[in-house]
């Protein structure tokens, strides 16, 4: 290995550890927020991702927005149904598969924590960095998630 490769092993490396030490340290101070009484952030999280969609949706769609397992995902959904904030339907097009969505109390919910936590979100974004380093930030996240400026202008905030 010559060293302008084990340089590129280094640097991305420490780009990756920088991304997770920041991502770890920032769901620890929105954990400690007080808009989670009702839910937990990671119910919010399906809830969300929920959100984002018009119509039902399956299962593996929702696993695509969240970082669950797919069992953990399904206990979640089966909680979050049971607390009448998930409906659950058969999807007529696989009689195997169910299709997920919010209900009018699922949604409420949704917007109430997500409201919170988006000024939450911006409060400490803003705190440290720029305007033009959050466009940079959300370009860069953006191109590392495989997703084009053109898909970005259009992302709903969270």
């Amino acid at each position: 290995m010559d060293s302008a490769t084990r340089i590129d092993v280094r640097l991305a490396n420490e780009a990756w550890e920088s991304v997770m030490s920041a991502h770890s340290t920032l769901m620890q101070v929105f954990e400690a927020e007080h808009m989670w009484s009702e839910i937990s952030m990671r119910e919010y999280d399906v809830l969300y991702t929920l959100s984002k969609h018009d119509k039902p949706i399956r299962m593996c769609d929702v696993q695509g927005g969240v970082l669950l397992s797919q069992p953990a995902l399904s206990r979640m959904v089966d909680r979050l149904a049971t607390r009448g904030l998930i409906a659950r339907e058969p999807d007529p097009e696989d009689g195997r598969a169910v299709l997920l969505s919010l209900t009018a109390d699922g949604a409420a919910l949704q917007e109430q924590v997500g409201r919170a936590h988006a000024k939450s979100i911006a409060r400490h974004l803003g705190a440290a960095l720029t305007a033009d380093e959050m466009h940079e930030l959300r370009r860069i996240a953006g191109k590392l998630a495989g997703k084009t400026a053109s898909n970005l202008a259009g992302a709903p905030a969270n």
